[in-house]
């Protein structure tokens, strides 16, 4: 750039600029689609309809008889298994550690991506 007048070597300075600013703001967008694709991806992947089906099940199942509740537990269990790859599991801790006349349950749910843990306390 030596031989070049003062124009000359402003223009190729700018030139320079301008493709290295087209490239950083290249990345940039390029980063931004994959990071809006992958949280996109995440909130499909939720399954809250899941969760509040087999919630209401397990809830319903509280008022039910002991054997009853047995059998809705292996039930939900194996469905849950079955078709969604879910592991569902919980616990009715009526009097150990809940406030007297109510009904505690502790319900764990995971798929493997998503994992689930609820405290739910009845009236």
């Amino acid at each position: 750039m030596a031989r070049l007048n003062d124009d000359a070597q402003w223009i190729i300075l700018m030139g320079f600029i301008v493709s290295f600013s087209l490239f950083f703001l290249a990345i940039v967008i390029n980063q931004s689609t994959v990071v809006g694709q992958t949280t996109a991806e995440s909130v499909i992947e939720f399954p809250k309809n899941d969760i509040r089906d087999i919630r209401s099940v397990i809830i319903q199942s509280a008022s039910f008889s002991s054997t009853d509740q047995i059998l809705i537990h292996r039930d939900i269990e194996a469905i849950s298994m079955s078709r969604k790859s879910a592991i569902v599991n919980w616990t009715n801790t009526t009097a150990i550690s809940c406030v007297a006349d109510y009904s505690c349950m502790q319900i764990h749910y995971n798929n493997g991506v998503t994992e689930y843990n609820e405290n739910w306390i009845s009236p």
